[in-house]
Parts: structure tokens; C-alpha cells; sequence
């Protein structure tokens, strides 16, 4: 597909990922279809039988979404090919980490010119790719036909049809409307934006900086102290962000301030969840152990501080955390060291 037919919306969608993330994108899908009276069939690919056996009986993902009903449009198969076969939009929402080698494995299922669309907010460990850097690099897939969904994204509240704004990204502004036009239900306004590297980037760090507010939050420290470690992780993500060549328009956007200020702030946030955890004294191991979806900054922090290091970007919230996470040092270490930079003006990033 071109940017030359890029009318109308998508007719038939493969959600790559059965998650709370990738089922409620495909409520969205399917709710968006409905509103705007189009056809569209769309199918999710699980890993595991009692998922795909329950979306397609009961309309329902008992795991992640509880009692929220999926649209009839929805089908499950884990045959990921049978999923593939045919569709115009491809949505991959797996864990940033195991993208690289499913995508080898997928590469020859997924129609050509297809539009891939990323709801991952990870770095790839060992690489310190973005996962549209990722896509385009396994499915020799120019920029054009990748996109990114992102902003303030907590599952449950949007499949409780949550009113909810995002931003959709791409390099080609035609497939980004496309996109938005085929996302865009009751409940969820898509923004679009050519900036991906920006949005990107916003995802990535917020997980990270949340971690370290969930912490403060075990250690039962005070919204003032959040509220710092929020603005001044703002900071650092806008540091990182521009110096990939991100805007900062962005960073003050849904993809930047908007998905920060969630995630660091909802008990629906698995990072915040994590983060808390870790400050209540619980080990790494044990809070995998409580948890049954992953905390994607626990994986994507070491990336990220790399990335920084190699950039030569300044990112000490970051550093603190990817310490604590690696054991190097304790969450009663943090708070204090959270904002021990030296003195400056606050405009100064």
C-alpha cells in the first residue's frame, strides 16, 4: 500500500499479541468500524488456547480485560499465519524483547504493502534500537509503511471506553491519517505527527522514570517528591529525544507529558506498579513473581541508559534506577540521589 490509496480506513487488521495492549487496540479497531459504518475484520494471535478459545466464544479476555466485551468483528487463531493472511494493517504489540526474532519468523506471512504499526514502548536490549527501527530493519520495510501508536495509553481505562487521546506517527503523513481515521472510536481521538523518533522515545523513558516514582511512592515519600521526579524526567526524556533528533513539541505532547503523567501516576501502570513494589522492599524476582504482565522499563532501562551514555546525554533518574534495578544500589538510596545534580537554572536541559 501507498500513500497514493490512502483512502478510506483499514478492512481487514492482524493484532500480533493478545495482551491487555493489543486486545483493547483491537476493541478500538473494531468500535471504530462500527461508528463509521465500515466492514472490517480483524483478528488477534495468542500464544495461549484459553485466550484465543475465550475471544472467540465469549466475546472476552477473561486474563487481561476481565469482563469487557469485544466487538463481533474480533476473531483469535494462534496460527499466526492464518491471522496474517490478508491483512492491509498488521498491529504488533508483543514485549519489546522478543520482537526481533518474531518478526524473522513472520516476515514472509505479512502481506505486501502492508502498514505495521507499533504499540511497543520498549529499547531493544544489546542494540539500543527503537522497535520501528527494529521493524524496518527485519521487514526491509521503508519508514512510510511504519508507524507508531502512543500517548497516554492505560488498557483498562480505554476498553472501559474511557475517553482518551493519542498520537499517531509516521514519516509519511498520508499513512498517518489513514491510520488515525481507521482508529479513531467515540472513546479514542488519534493526534498525528511525523515525529517517531519523539513519540518513541516519550514511551520508552516514561516507563523508566515511572519505575523510579513507583519506588518513591513504596518508600511512601510525598507528592511533592513525585511531582519533581516527573517534571525533571521530563527533562532527561527531552534530552534524549532531541538529541535523536526528536521535537520538543513532542515532549510537551500526549506522547511525552501525556503518557509520563499516567503512567507515573496510575495504580494501572504496571511500571508504577513494579516501581512500588521494589520501594516496599520486595526483590526483582519477587516482583515478577506478583506480576503477571511485563513492566517494560525493568527490560528497556539498561538500553536506555546505554543509548544515553553513547549520546552523551545527561539522564541521572535513569541512572539511579538502572542502578537499583542491577542491585548496585538500594531504593533507600534513591530519593535522596534523585535530585542531587548540581545547582542550575531549571530551563538549562
Amino acid at each position: 500500500m501507498t500513500s497514493g490509496n490512502m483512502t478510506g480506513s483499514a478492512r481487514s487488521v492482524a493484532v500480533l499479541g493478545a495482551g491487555s495492549w493489543g486486545t483493547t487496540f483491537a476493541k478500538i479497531l473494531g468500535d471504530a468500524a462500527i461508528a463509521a459504518d465500515t466492514a472490517r475484520a480483524i483478528r488477534i494471535w495468542g500464544r495461549r488456547d484459553e485466550v484465543v478459545e475465550q475471544i472467540n466464544s465469549i466475546h472476552r479476555n477473561l486474563q487481561y480485560l476481565k469482563d469487557i466485551e469485544l466487538p463481533a468483528s474480533i476473531t483469535a487463531s494462534s496460527d499466526v499465519r492464518e491471522v496474517l493472511q490478508g491483512a492491509d494493517l498488521v498491529v504488533l504489540a508483543v514485549p519489546a524483547q522478543s520482537l526481533r526474532p518474531q518478526l524473522r519468523e513472520w516476515k514472509d506471512m505479512i502481506a505486501p504493502g502492508a502498514i505495521v504499526v507499533s504499540l511497543m514502548k520498549g529499547l531493544e536490549l544489546g542494540t539500543d534500537a527503537r522497535m520501528s527501527e527494529v521493524i524496518s530493519e527485519e521487514l526491509a520495510l521503508p519508514a512510510e509503511r511504519i508507524a507508531v501508536v502512543s500517548g497516554p495509553n492505560l488498557a483498562m481505562e480505554i476498553a472501559r471506553e474511557e475517553p482518551t487521546a493519542s498520537v499517531v506517527a509516521c514519516a509519511d503523513s498520508a499513512v498517518a491519517g489513514w491510520l488515525a481515521r481507521t482508529c479513531t472510536a467515540p472513546y479514542f481521538r488519534p493526534y498525528t505527527t511525523s515525529d517517531v523518533v519523539g513519540v518513541e522515545i516519550g514511551g520508552i523513558v516514561k516507563n523508566v522514570i515511572a519505575l523510579a516514582v513507583g519506588i518513591c511512592e513504596g518508600k511512601q515519600m510525598g507528592d511533592n517528591t513525585k511531582a519533581s521526579v516527573i517534571t525533571r524526567g521530563l527533562a532527561e526524556t527531552s534530552r534524549l529525544a532531541l538529541a535523536l533528533g526528536g521535537n520538543a513539541k513532542t515532549m510537551a505532547g500526549l506522547a511525552g507529558l501525556g503518557d509520563l503523567v499516567a503512567t507515573c501516576s496510575s495504580p494501572l501502570s504496571r511500571n508504577h506498579t513494579a516501581g512500588r513494589l521494589l520501594g516496599q522492599g520486595l526483590t526483582l524476582e519477587e516482583v515478577g513473581q506478583k506480576m503477571t504482565q511485563t513492566a517494560e522499563g525493568i527490560k528497556s532501562g539498561q538500553a536506555v541508559h546505554e543509548l544515553a551514555g553513547k549520546l552523551g546525554v545527561d539522564m541521572p533518574i535513569t541512572a539511579a534506577v538502572v542502578a537499583v534495578l542491577a542491585g548496585k544500589l538500594s531504593v533507600d538510596q534513591l530519593g535522596p540521589l534523585l535530585l542531587s545534580r548540581e545547582l542550575k537554572p531549571e530551563g538549562d536541559y
